[in-house]
């Protein structure tokens, strides 16, 4: 009865329409009158306006999936299983965090400690989850990671672009100690 084209545009902005019908709801509850039903109203319009601004964001982190392989983000650990490669690693053991441009397709390259990588394809089955589990870096700048998923990410000044390797974008790297190479 609907549309293909109509269902997929309403699934992707599912979560944008749920926090907008929260703050009518608000809104709602805080005209019915007494200082309770405001402050409750108020309140859930200010939780909904957080809700919306982080689905909008989560939106455009969000690709069409063209890339073979899985993605989980599951209580802190990264886990991509892919045809060819795969493999997990810890959010907490996480050092670097780039984007890059590998055969003509786009990655995310997570560096650990000790120096092993896990790629995973921008496009893969599931990736949209790294958008959570990537907000729990210290120090992120969401912006940086957003701009970098567009195609003009090189003229943002938030994100560093390495002079020997064109392809490839550094957005996060964990300050402390040591050299991260």
């Amino acid at each position: 009865m609907i549309r293909p084209e109509a269902l997929a545009l309403l699934a992707r902005w599912r979560e944008v329409m749920l926090a907008l019908c929260l703050a009518g709801f608000g809104l709602w509850t805080a005209t019915r009158g007494g200082p309770i039903l405001l402050t409750i109203g108020l309140a859930l319009i200010a939780l909904a306006a957080g809700w919306g601004l982080s689905a909008l964001r989560r939106m455009r982190f969000a690709q069409t999936i063209a890339a073979p392989g899985v993605v989980e983000v599951i209580e802190g650990e990264v886990r991509y299983f892919g045809p060819n490669l795969g493999g997990s690693i810890s959010l907490s053991d996480l050092v670097e965090l780039r984007l890059m441009t590998l055969r003509g397709r786009r990655v995310w390259r997570l560096k650990q400690r000790d120096g092993q990588l896990l790629l995973i394809p921008v496009d893969a089955t599931g990736a949209e989850a790294l958008y959570d589990g990537f907000t729990t870096l210290p120090g992120l700048d969401m912006a940086a990671l957003l701009s970098a998923l567009t195609p003009t990410a090189a003229a943002h000044g938030s994100t560093l672009r390495l002079a020997d390797r064109p392809d490839m974008v550094l957005i996060w790297h964990r300050k402390g100690k040591g050299l991260v190479a």
